[in-house]
């Protein structure tokens, strides 16, 4: 029973060797930063308060990492950790509030190191890393201001709850399902009225600029996430299909959190009591959020993507914990940790692994070489500074990212193209055929993409 004496050192030792592991590990095995991550760079070159793809969040944040470390890759596999530990540390505090016994919320949280969104795809910081901490941080507000009542707490759901939102839409389901539990129990929550709309309020001031950014493009983003989750082209069979295959994908990403329960368990006896108010609540912030995009998809037809269940499963060691509490044995606390240990590392060696031999992937890019060799021929021919690069995300904002000047990326310049001023070196990246033919400046390939600089000889 070593782990049941020294709860609180297991706890810290967790939350530091997962930040340091998985900061370390992608920091030596990558080349360039992933896909999604180069994608917020790319916006926070630009910063606005939406992007065509997502809200503003995950931009703002690589932004202030940016401005104190530069392009040092490092520094955002830090960031993504940080909101990884964050959200694990709310979790924790959740379960020390709902368990009276603290290993039961040791448990509860070591379990989540069974489900790979909260290791082994962290190290590509992204709009779903960037929900986890205010998930967790929602959650647990919420908790507090329905058993506190203190105006703080409501506030600063409110505050979490619109930050949550600014990092991904899909934050709508955990806000629904917490409304839902609210007004299921309105008589007991009656008095808590007043905070929980002054909540709101405080979330709508919050999300008051991005209204107007979403009013004024078109409401772009929104039409885009549609466009991404549409259903294919069989009909009201994918009614069936796809609620089906989602379900399937959710079982098996489970399965090591349903070894590592199953090792504790003397036998498999559920404890469901919806009259309990914990209970209750813990089905609605783990399981309800769940059974909602279920229908979604079921009424809809719509494709649910796997990652985009990333923070959905924050809460389930809490919930499974208190479903089978009564029937697990803490004498195979050993073993439990066992499991844990090799659940922990697996990932870990498996990205590391996969990092060594497979040279194909996107954190395989020369991104800084390249952006090397583009700054020397832009110096050999021009005298300004490169100030926009214009492209996909991937090439021309590797470039954004990389160029010591920090240009501003832009997908396209359309309406922009009038305003530039003689002082900003543009860079325009693309396909090497077209670009050759149209390009005004100097042109040059490095394959399989071509870069047209114009600039100030």
């Amino acid at each position: 029973m070593i782990i049941k004496k020294n709860i609180l050192k297991v706890f810290i030792l967790f939350l530091l060797s997962h930040l340091f592991l998985w900061t370390l590990i992608p920091s030596v095995s990558n080349v360039n930063l992933p896909l999604d991550t180069i994608e917020a760079l790319a916006w926070s070159s630009n910063l606005n308060w939406g992007y065509d793809k997502h809200p503003p969040f995950s931009a703002f944040a690589v932004e202030v990492i940016y401005t104190f470390f530069g392009s040092n890759d490092w520094a955002f596999y830090l960031l993504s950790q940080i909101f990884v530990i964050t959200a694990f540390f709310y979790v924790w505090r959740l379960s020390n509030e709902i368990f009276k016994e603290k290993i039961f919320a040791l448990i509860s949280l070591l379990i989540l190191e069974g489900v790979f969104f909260y290791n082994f795809t962290t190290p590509e910081f992204n709009v779903n890393v960037s929900q986890l901490p205010f998930w967790a941080l929602t959650v647990y507000f919420f908790w507090k201001g329905i058993n506190k009542n203190k105006t703080s707490d409501w506030i600063l759901f409110g505050f979490f709850s619109a930050l949550g939102f600014l990092s991904k839409y899909l934050f709508i389901y955990i806000l629904f399902s917490l409304f839902l539990f609210f007004f299921i129990n309105i008589k007991e929550n009656k008095s808590k009225l007043k905070n929980y709309i002054l909540s709101i309020f405080v979330s709508f001031i919050i999300l008051v600029p991005h209204f107007f950014w979403l009013t004024n493009n078109n409401f772009k983003t929104i039409f885009y996430g549609l466009e991404r989750a549409s259903s294919n082209d069989l009909g009201l069979v994918s009614h069936l299909l796809n609620p089906l295959n989602f379900i399937l994908k959710q079982f098996l990403i489970l399965v090591p959190v349903f070894i590592m329960l199953l090792i504790l368990l003397k036998k498999f006896k559920l404890k469901i009591n919806f009259n309990d108010k914990k209970f209750l609540f813990l089905f609605s912030v783990s399981a309800l959020p769940f059974l909602l995009v279920v229908i979604t998809s079921i009424l809809t037809g719509v494709y649910i993507r796997t990652m985009w269940m990333t923070p959905f499963y924050l809460f389930i060691g809490i919930f499974l914990i208190e479903v089978f509490r009564k029937n697990i044995d803490l004498k195979k606390i050993n073993r439990f940790f066992g499991a844990f240990l090799f659940f922990f590392l697996l990932p870990l060696s498996t990205y590391f692994a996969v990092s060594f031999y497979d040279d194909t992937k996107r954190t395989d890019y020369p991104g800084k070489e390249i952006s090397r060799l583009v700054q020397d021929k832009w110096d050999d021919n021009f005298s300004n500074e490169i100030r926009i690069v214009v492209g996909d995300e991937w090439s021309a904002g590797n470039l954004s990212y990389h160029l010591r000047s920090r240009p501003v990326w832009i997908n396209n310049l359309k309406n922009r193209a009038l305003n530039i001023q003689d002082h900003e070196g543009v860079i325009y990246t693309g396909n090497p055929k077209i670009l050759k033919k149209v390009c005004p400046g100097v042109f040059g390939t490095i394959k399989p993409v071509g870069y047209c600089m114009i600039g100030k000889r």
